[in-house]
């Protein structure tokens, strides 16, 4: 578990000495602008703007040039040694983050997170790179190094199938390989992971396992992704009881029994395997009732013996060797030649 970095200032403080030099009015804008006030929320251009009676164009200027004149400032001065620290936090988490992790990393309320990225918005060592087609909003204190964890990242998504599942430890290898040049220090397990919920085309399921965002094996929709999901992780044929549980476990979702059981007959993903287990189709098991097994084995194999047939029906079906016999007895469908073997009628 990672150790929490903590930082020695008050961020509303810092904004309050920050904010002491402009007008009045100007003040107020930034206040509203960025939520700095009583209440969190931020209000846009024109709320402002109606409120002094100017346009949403003067407010941005107001807003730009306080920006200036903070920068310009004693107070701004004075601050150097927060933006060195809060700079030298961000370089301990990767040098860059999405917005959304460093303001919850620097605090979960949301009035202090404002006060965090009204410094942010200030200092003049903090790059704001806005979302783009891959990755969400992001801050950076090395632009040089955020475009190379750009460029690793559209590189790794090109390099997923569709619908693939890669084990945690597996795509922080990928990612690695995609940034061996990089310096060391950023070469830990959380920083990786907090480069890769940059991206907004690669996520992580419930279960941990990464992928394509715009997949269901990521981000499951219904009961039926959900159970591919828990069958998947199980690794073999599972009761469709469990399966239940494990869906109410896994992802909060309330499962009744019978209802993931009917979808579970529904969906060609998954195949009814024994009374009531069922495996994942693309682990290779056949679909259809023992009849048909043993019909698609007989008509891929040609004729069998009776211990040959049992064999192999046993390794796609979880049943007793009585349930295949009684099958084969069916004259409708099997025959059985002078030498003991059965073929399809």
């Amino acid at each position: 578990m990672e150790q929490k970095l903590t930082l020695s200032f008050k961020p509303k403080e810092v904004t309050k000495r920050l904010l002491s030099g402009l007008t009045k009015r100007a003040q107020d804008v930034m206040v509203n602008r960025y939520g700095l006030g009583a209440k969190a929320s931020k209000l846009t251009l024109d709320a402002i703007g109606k409120k002094y009676g100017i346009t949403r164009e003067r407010v941005r200027q107001i807003e730009n040039h306080s920006l200036i004149s903070i920068r310009k400032s004693k107070s701004y001065k004075d601050a150097e040694p927060i933006f060195v620290e809060l700079k030298a936090l961000i370089l301990e988490l990767g040098g860059v983050i999405s917005e959304k992790d460093l303001l919850k990393y620097l605090s979960k309320d949301v009035s202090i997170q404002n006060h965090f990225h009204f410094i942010l918005v200030v200092g003049e060592d903090f790059k704001r790179d806005k979302e783009n087609d891959h990755l969400h909003h992001r801050w950076n204190v090395d632009p040089e190094l955020s475009k190379k964890i750009e460029s690793a990242l559209r590189n790794l998504y090109s390099k997923l199938s569709d619908d693939e599942l890669v084990f945690e430890g597996d795509i922080i290898t990928s990612f690695l390989e995609e940034v061996k040049d990089l310096n060391e220090k950023y070469k830990n397990e959380e920083v990786i992971k907090r480069w890769l919920s940059l991206s907004h085309k690669i996520d992580k399921n419930p279960l941990g396992e990464w992928g394509k965002s715009s997949s269901a094996n990521v981000n499951a929709k219904g009961m039926r992704d959900y159970a591919f999901l828990v069958i998947r992780k199980h690794g073999s044929p599972i009761h469709f009881k469990e399966v239940a549980k494990a869906i109410t476990q896994y992802f909060d979702k309330k499962a009744h029994v019978a209802t993931t059981h009917n979808e579970l007959i529904k969906d060609p993903r998954f195949v009814l395997v024994g009374r009531g287990l069922y495996a994942l189709s693309e682990w290779g098991y056949m679909s259809g009732v023992v009849k048909d097994v043993i019909k698609k084995i007989l008509a891929k194999e040609g004729p069998l013996t009776k211990d040959k047939i049992i064999e192999k029906v046993l390794k796609e079906r979880y049943v007793k060797e009585n349930t295949i016999l009684v099958n084969l007895q069916n004259p409708k469908f099997f025959k059985k030649d002078k030498d003991n073997r059965y073929s399809n009628v």
